[in-house]
């Protein structure tokens, strides 16, 4: 049966908003995929749908969860952040007593959670795909933002942005602190596992340099940045989940 046709999990914590997730345990020696969504998504997307297909083709573990403030987990999107989704991520692979290597698998800003589990899981990270990855990328958002969202952050705290997929972001001033807490592209990314990045040129949200960038930060050396032409920025139509599924395959070729 396919990971999403049965029930989220639900872990409640007493100093932190409740998560929903998912997992499918790896078989003898298989390492369990984790995946991290983007910004304002959930984990029962295209890209995630696509990896847990691929991860039981080939006895694979799956693991995914709703960061705080998304999808089916409790609290507020605004009372969110890199650090504290980083938290959410390592509290549900806790809870889910994932033994063995862990693959992981980020888009967008779950690229920048990525880069942080990555670190915090040291040589139990087995390989990274990073899928139009936005590290730091709240400087940049910061610095677009018009005279009318910078007074209603100061006032309210919170400013709305606003994303072409639905109702704006709200992103407040702890989002934006915990954000400059996490930065990860100021110094070398201390992560030697392989890692493939993807990108698609005609991102309109995160600029596909960035992932050259990433790359060029990376201690790494099996590293490969994988740049798709006409690919946007969710990269989620058939060819571009076939090339995710060949990414993942290719950290460690069988």
């Amino acid at each position: 049966m396919n990971l999403f046709d049965t029930p989220a999990l639900h872990l409640h914590r007493d100093d932190a908003p409740h998560l929903a997730w998912r997992h499918r345990p790896a078989g003898p020696g298989r390492p369990t995929v984790l995946y991290l969504h983007g910004l304002g998504s959930d984990m029962a997307g295209d890209k995630a749908r696509a990896i847990a297909a691929w991860a039981e083709a080939g006895d694979a573990g799956m693991l995914a969860l709703d960061y705080r403030g998304h999808g089916q987990s409790g609290g507020r999107f605004e009372d969110g952040g890199p650090g504290l989704w980083l938290r959410d991520t390592l509290d549900v692979l806790k809870a889910a007593a994932v033994a063995g290597p862990v693959r992981l698998v980020g888009s967008s800003i779950g690229g920048w959670v990525t880069l942080l589990a990555a670190r915090a899981l040291g040589q139990r990270c087995d390989g990274l795909v990073l899928i139009a990855a936005a590290p730091d990328i709240t400087t940049q958002m910061q610095a677009g933002f018009s005279p009318e969202q910078r007074a209603a952050l100061a006032r309210d705290g919170v400013a709305e942005v606003p994303t072409p997929w639905g109702p704006p972001f709200r992103i407040s001033q702890s989002m934006l602190d915990d954000a400059a807490a996490h930065f990860v592209m100021r110094q070398k990314l201390m992560i030697t596992a392989p890692v493939r990045l993807l990108h698609g040129q005609r991102d309109g949200e995160v600029p596909w340099p960035l992932s050259l960038a990433i790359a060029e930060h990376l201690e790494a050396d099996d590293v490969r940045v994988l740049l798709v032409k006409d690919g946007d920025h969710r990269l989620s139509r058939p060819a571009d989940l076939a090339l995710l599924c060949e990414a993942l395959a290719s950290l460690h070729p069988a």
